[in-house]
């Protein structure tokens, strides 16, 4: 919000401060003060002059020599090379010794031969924004209004001898996006008072009551509160006068006509937007406030042609929707150059409705925004009178009597009662009752002492963010100053901080992986229902819930697996010659069994790995890689046995989107006697799938880290070093393709008890020396006793033990 202090001015006595220290003060109160910005950027000795004649320069085509009247007794000669400009005109002349922005200084000066005594000047070279100028000054010369008196100093005429203070206001401070807003806030912080400007007299057409030739109807309730409208006749479309362009300007608003620059003047003065209507367009004599059709359209003044949803609030005529409420008016109902008669609106509408139909349409406007905020429900009336008053006054026009308004309820004034020793015990101040009460006169909030110490405080309807007692106290706080708050040490019992087993988890799995050599990505929660389709993942079973505003197509339901957008960040390095990809992510899926969701999705935290290409480069040492199902497999053991973690069971599947014969579920948990849990799925993708994006084989693992946190065991054992030697014994038996290694290993572990200390897989071989179907393993086993050195005869019985349980279960054999 930009705050012009001469503006300002008007309704509050700013004078004996300078703009920064104001901006400063204002700042430590609670709105901070983006910029002060000067709008004179260095014009001095510029004054009003009024062209006597112009004649052709006789060695220039393009150049004029005019005679200008600068009211010093003598006509000034001036070379001038505008287009615009004229005999009869006031235009703004620079003299001799005159400053110019960017330090340009006017000398006398001789051009192509004929002596200039001056600069006519452009907008432009007088530092202002010639895109806030109307259209038709933006070009050439800036030719002043006829009434300018001749000499008269630019800087005062432009209002350039003027400081803005833009306001970087937070969403509750809605009041300050007016200017009787930033009044009420300045004068509390000087303790001054406030001066509302005078509606004006409304001259009457005549012509009887308005009411008898507008109806007005809100049958949106809930969208609309408060319609009112006032019928004005007789208006001549013109330029405003210059000194309402100023405060437009000043504001950031580019002017346009008397009638449009009175709406956005009253808009900003006290933050109520406003609508003008070509009243002789409204069809059928009369104003609905409405819902819109389905399919309904309309083209609107930015000659756009919009189709509107059923929940979008409009404001209709007899026979059509001509503005879309709180949004923007429709082009048919525009004012012109031709209008005579306009139907000025002022209405309360819902600001949640209007927010939603300015970001679904995807129009933003001055007046939305004040709408989304919800304007002060006081200000309908006062608003849509001080303009009618501004367009009899400026525009010529004339009000049919009275006001045509349809209104639902009435806001309920509200008191907020608090007490002194809340105040002082929430701020740690030594506040009496009449330092609190004079704050709140300074704020021009109605206040009642209530018992000893106790204030019922009325709030201004313009104050919507104050609903509770802390809200007062707040505005207490900020102008007593928050300086003048004494300090305290915090007391109270303190207690460290420290992370939750979740979160040390997810660090701990993140420190082992990036140790590891794979890199952490991080992708979108949204994604497209086909990813989803291509690989369901743990949750096949899962409802994709959509979002009801997707930023794309691409991005319109939350995700129920991690695993796509890896293999989407895969395909992306592989189109950039990247082909050595080894990713992983921690993230939520979302997980409903709902078609049409009725409750929040289930949120769990997942951990997903992709590997390809080669887990390492080619050296000296060593060839060249690919990684494999082992990789994958080794990563999720590392995991499980980080986190202590060591009964992990992993059973073939043939999920979707995995290889069918190169794929498991891993499960944990189950042991004494305990039933296992599900911990996800590692495998190879599809190859089809792996085709389709272009990846060579490529393995990808998915946990639900909710069942891994519940495993985890973060306790640490130590024991001593062994004192007594170990005894080793290599074992390689033939059994079936069909026995899973992790069911021998299991079965040693069981049979070899306490002497077992260790067990491990250094060869699998399948070929003609072992038969068909058949497969051989090999196992180093250590035995070791810890409190004696083992005998030949007891490692020997316990081994013969462990071959012995192996034949008997898998029907294993020795190789010789």
């Amino acid at each position: 919000m930009k705050v012009s202090l001469k503006w300002l001015s008007d309704y509050v006595d700013v004078s004996g401060v300078a703009a920064e220290d104001l901006a400063e003060r204002i700042t430590r109160s609670g709105i901070e003060v983006d910029s002060v910005e000067e709008r004179n950027q260095g014009v001095s000795g510029v004054v009003v002059g009024h062209v006597v004649s112009r004649e052709q320069h006789p060695d220039a085509d393009k150049l004029s020599v005019c005679k200008v009247d600068v009211g010093s007794g003598k006509l000034l000669q001036i070379v001038c090379g505008a287009k615009n400009v004229a005999a009869g005109q006031k235009v703004p002349v620079a003299l001799v010794g005159a400053n110019l922005p960017d330090g340009l200084k006017i000398k006398r000066a001789k051009l192509r031969g004929v002596e200039s005594q001056g600069m006519i000047c452009s907008a432009r070279e007088l530092g202002l924004n010639d895109r806030l100028l109307p259209k038709e000054l933006q070009e050439g010369i800036l030719v002043l209004p006829e009434d300018a008196a001749v000499g008269t100093d630019v800087v005062a005429l432009l209002a350039l001898d003027d400081q803005v203070l833009e306001f970087d206001l937070t969403p509750n401070r809605s009041d300050c996006l007016s200017m009787l807003g930033a009044a009420y806030e300045v004068a509390a912080i000087l303790s001054r008072g406030v001066k509302l400007p005078e509606p004006g007299e409304l001259p009457s057409t005549g012509s009887g009551r308005a009411a008898d030739q507008v109806r007005v109807g809100i049958t949106a309730t809930e969208q609309c509160s408060h319609y009112a409208a006032r019928l004005i006749e007789g208006v001549r479309i013109a330029p405003s006068p210059l000194w309402l362009q100023n405060r437009l300007m000043a504001a950031g608003v580019r002017p346009i006509n008397n009638i449009v620059d009175i709406t956005n003047f009253v808009m900003l003065e006290y933050g109520q937007p406003l609508h003008a209507f070509d009243a002789d367009r409204i069809r059928g004599g009369r104003i609905d406030v409405r819902l819109a059709q389905a399919g309904e359209r309309i083209q609107t003044l930015d000659d756009v042609e919009r189709t509107l949803a059923p929940d979008m609030l409009v404001i209709a005529d007899g026979e059509r929707a001509v503005a879309i409420a709180g949004v923007m008016g429709g082009a048919a109902t525009e004012v012109t150059a031709g209008t005579t008669r306009i139907l000025l609106e002022s209405a309360r509408f819902d600001g949640g409705s209007v927010r939603k139909t300015s970001r679904r349409l995807g129009l933003r406007s001055e007046a939305s925004l004040r709408f989304e905020k919800q304007v002060d429900a006081q200000a309908v009336i006062p608003a849509l009178e001080r303009a009618a008053a501004l367009m009899c006054a400026i525009a010529g026009g004339r009000a049919a009597d009275g006001i045509v308004e349809a209104k639902v309820g009435e806001p309920a004034p509200l008191t907020v009662n608090l007490t002194l020793a809340r105040i002082n015990g929430h701020l740690g101040t030594d506040l009496s009752a009449a330092e609190v009460r004079a704050i709140f006169e300074r704020l021009h909030f109605r206040c009642e002492l209530v018992g000893a110490d106790g204030f019922a405080v009325h709030v201004p309807s313009r104050r919507g963010d104050i609903t509770r007692d802390v809200d007062l106290i707040e505005e207490i706080a900020r102008l007593y100053g928050y300086d003048n708050i004494p300090t305290s040490l915090m007391s109270g019992v303190t207690t460290p901080g420290s992370l939750t087993r979740e979160q040390a988890v997810r660090r701990a799995i993140r420190n082992l992986l990036s140790l590891s050599g794979l890199q952490e990505t991080t992708t979108y929660s949204f994604t497209h229902p086909s990813q989803i389709a291509e690989y369901p993942g743990l949750y096949g079973e899962a409802r994709p819930i959509g979002l009801a505003m997707p930023m794309s197509e691409e991005r319109s339901v939350l995700r129920t697996s991690l695993i796509p957008h890896l293999l989407d960040t895969a395909a992306y390095n592989r189109n950039r010659n990247v082909d050595d990809v080894l990713v992983f992510e921690l993230g939520r899926v979302f997980l409903s069994d709902e078609a049409q969701p009725t409750k929040l999705p289930d949120e769990h935290w997942h951990l997903a790995v992709l590997l390809t290409g080669k887990k390492h480069s080619a050296h000296w040492s060593g060839k060249a890689e690919a990684v494999d199902f082992y990789d994958a497999k080794g990563i999720l053991d590392k995991i499980c046995t980080y986190l202590g973690v060591t009964d992990a069971k992993y059973t073939p599947i043939q999920p979707a989107g995995l290889h069918p014969g190169r794929s498991a579920e891993v499960a944990i948990g189950g042991g004494a006697g305990a039933g296992s849990e599900r911990l996800g799925w590692i495998g190879q993708l599809h190859p089809a799938l792996a085709e389709a994006k272009d990846l060579d084989a490529t393995y990808v693992l998915e946990i639900d880290l909710g069942v891994l946190i519940r495993h985890a065991d973060f306790h640490i054992g130590y024991r001593a070093l062994p004192r007594y030697p170990a005894i080793s014994r290599d074992l390689a038996v033939v059994v079936g393709r069909d026995a899973a290694v992790g069911d021998l290993l299991a079965k040693i572990k069981e049979t070899g008890g306490d002497l077992l200390e260790s067990v491990q897989v250094f060869d699998l071989y399948t070929g003609e020396h072992v038969g068909a179907g058949n497969k051989s393993v090999a196992f180093s086993l250590v035995y070791r006793h810890e409190g004696r050195t083992l005998t030949d005869e007891e490692v020997s019985k316990a081994h013969e033990a462990i071959v012995q349980a192996l034949a008997t279960t898998f029907g294993a054999q020795l190789r010789a």
